[in-house]
């Protein structure tokens, strides 16, 4: 019987102790003498954020069905048990074995957002790991970090010693046989990272230096080892229909964001946003086969006993045999009293028929994502949706007995004007007018409709067209939410229209980290001596510390925000082949600047070099006619 790291004093001082106790359902305990990889797989986040990450889960149960490794799970201890842990010196433990992370072999940490950037190094310090890479020795984890944030890695790339890119499916198994192989030859640290430099996929850090022009933009990229590739390109599944995942996915013992079965129904996205990173990431689109995700809906729900199924996707309503699944779901749900989720919908006729059968009596609200006020910045962002659309969609859910409505809006936006920022109160005050206009007095319930309507800060990305686009200050963020409020308040519908905004100091961290380069490590690690942790909460946000520790460093940081980029400069994120050329990306800024809208994927090919992987939409019939415009 397993020992916990912690005593029933500890547990009984901190909130919600089991975060820490592990023995969840379905979580896997194996003998740790039989294996001969220890994977300790962590999420820089509280146990409740990190439980609710399908990636994780995918990764945790692929592990875990290799005979030879026992991948176990690593959470942010919250705020009171950081402290304790460093009082009391207690080293960071698995939620499996509850064993030091220190003595396992991999440590493998995901990066889903820029702002968990000091977590990563409170579970490196809590497992008493050094923080820096070049500290460790042959004794310690390899500390191996994959995720969206992994596509430009370079601010935190003095804490890991590997990168993933891409992935984890394809290159996970020969990564962890190289090391045994390395082991059983008794060779070093160092000999395990040269090996894997030459393994598709993997970014050493330590391979490589920047060197930075007077300006303080980058002059070159240095390799120090010829080991280390010029280009990584990220690893991606094309069948998705074959590949691992999870029936078995472990059941909490408390309440986490996402407290249900995800179904996973496709990657990708057709529809080219130019402000979102996933959206270019994960091209091509690929689908997964509609009777694979009836099997697997099937044993998720019986191996969880979860009482709603959510289906995951960048944009459900594009996926080819959506009608086939909602009816199977509908029907045996309905018939187990399971409820579906449906995110990522485009608000359409069809769609709010599949929501009418699948949501509760009462109805929870809809949500839009007009991302712009105006059809102008929209056509700018390629958002492609109209104000028809978006007001067809609004009354047809008032005429289906809807009564909430979320908007969605981006302020800051390239080209963004204030007439554009007018237009966020008014399409409000269009979509509360057509609830009075659709719904008679008598069978208004509440007496009026509520528009939640809510602003978050444009940030941009690399591997967007917008990574070339300047960023707004501080100050010029706030002045564009107060005019947006200023603008709602000026509507007649104004009662019915709540707004709330983002807030502006996290942004403009986040616009840092983003399209930072390797100097932004120094001022991370700075800010975490001084004591920051969990960024992502406000109340645990201390933007004085960040603004001193950048100062301390010598480093500006509106070089990383508000500076224009000029077209061939070289990006700190540059090494990385993400599958789309960067001669694309520039194509659709320069048609951004124009207002010129692109077609989405299935509509007419844009050429923008995923098609070279040799599947998915770029694939399905016709596409071949369309050749890349590179």
């Amino acid at each position: 019987m397993r020992k916990l790291a912690l005593c029933d004093d500890i547990l009984m001082q901190v909130e919600k102790p089991a975060r820490y106790i592990g023995g969840e359902v379905n979580s896997v305990m194996k003998d740790k003498n039989k294996a001969a990889i220890r994977f300790a797989m962590c999420f820089p986040d509280v146990y409740e954020i990190g439980m609710s990450h399908l990636g994780i889960q995918i990764l945790y149960s692929m592990f875990n069905s290799f005979p030879d490794v026992w991948c176990e799970r690593v959470y942010s201890p919250w705020t009171d048990l950081d402290q304790i842990m460093r009082r009391e010196n207690i080293p960071l433990f698995t939620l499996e074995s509850q064993e030091p992370v220190r003595e396992m072999d991999f440590l493998g940490i995901t990066l889903q957002y820029e702002m968990c950037y000091t977590n990563i190094l409170q579970i490196l310090d809590l497992a008493q790991i050094p923080l820096l890479s070049k500290d460790r020795d042959d004794s310690m984890p390899i500390v191996i970090g994959g995720g969206p944030c992994s596509y430009n890695p370079e601010p935190i790339a003095a804490f890991f010693d590997l990168f993933y890119i891409g992935e984890g499916e394809t290159q996970y198994r020969p990564l962890l046989d190289w090391y045994l192989e390395n082991k059983e030859k008794k060779g070093s640290r160092l000999d395990f990272l040269k090996g894997a430099a030459r393994i598709p996929g993997i970014y050493v850090p330590g391979f490589y230096e920047e060197v930075y022009q007077e300006d303080g933009t980058i002059k070159e990229r240095r390799k120090l080892y010829e080991e280390a590739p010029d280009v990584i390109c990220k690893e991606l599944v094309m069948n998705v229909s074959n590949t691992h995942y999870p029936d078995k996915p472990v059941v909490p013992f408390i309440k986490v964001t996402q407290d249900r079965v995800v179904l996973e129904i496709q990657r990708g996205c057709i529809r080219g946003c130019r402000f979102c990173q996933a959206g270019q990431l994960y091209r091509p689109v690929r689908e997964r086969d509609v009777e694979m995700l009836k099997t697997y809906a099937a044993k998720m729900l019986a191996n969880t006993g979860h009482e709603e199924i959510s289906l995951s996707s960048l944009s459900s309503s594009d996926y080819s045999q959506l009608n086939e699944l909602l009816d199977y779901l509908i029907e045996d749900c309905d018939r187990k009293h399971i409820n579906i989720s449906l995110p990522s919908l485009r608000i359409d006729a069809f769609s709010l028929d599949v929501m009418s059968k699948v949501q509760d009596v009462k109805k929870s609200s809809l949500t839009f994502a007009p991302e712009a006020g105006s059809q102008r910045l929209r056509d700018v962002i390629n958002k492609g949706l109209t104000e028809e659309v978006i007001l067809k969609g609004a009354t047809l859910a008032f005429q289906g007995g809807w009564t909430r409505v979320k908007l969605y809006f981006m302020l800051g936006l390239p080209t963004e004007t204030e007439e554009d920022i007018r237009g966020i109160g008014e399409l409000s005050n269009k979509i509360a007018a057509a609830f009075f206009d659709t719904v008679p007095k008598e069978k208004r319930v509440n007496g009026r409709v509520q528009i939640v309507t809510s602003t978050s800060f444009f940030i941009p990305k690399p591997f967007t067209p917008f990574q070339w686009a300047p960023m707004c200050t501080k100050e010029e963020f706030l002045e564009k939410a107060h005019q947006t409020r200023k603008g709602i308040m000026e509507q007649l519908n104004q009662k019915s229209i709540k707004y709330n905004w983002h807030e502006a100091d996290v942004s403009v961290l986040e616009g840092v980290f983003a399209r930072g380069d390797r100097r932004v490590g120094q001022a991370i690690l700075t800010a975490y001596k001084r004591g920051c942790m969990f960024d992502s909460w406000s109340e645990s946000f201390h933007n004085d510390l960040w603004l001193a520790s950048f100062q301390d460093c010598g480093l500006d940081m509106e070089f990383y925000t508000t500076r224009k980029r000029a077209d061939d400069e070289i990006f700190p994120w540059d090494f990385i082949d993400c599958g789309v050329t960067r001669e694309f990306l520039l194509r659709e800024w320069k048609k951004a600047q124009e207002g010129i809208v692109s077609p989405n994927c299935r509509s007419k090919c844009q050429g923008c070099g995923a098609r070279r992987f040799g599947g998915g939409v770029c694939y399905e019939e016709g596409k071949e006619e369309h050749e890349d415009q590179d």
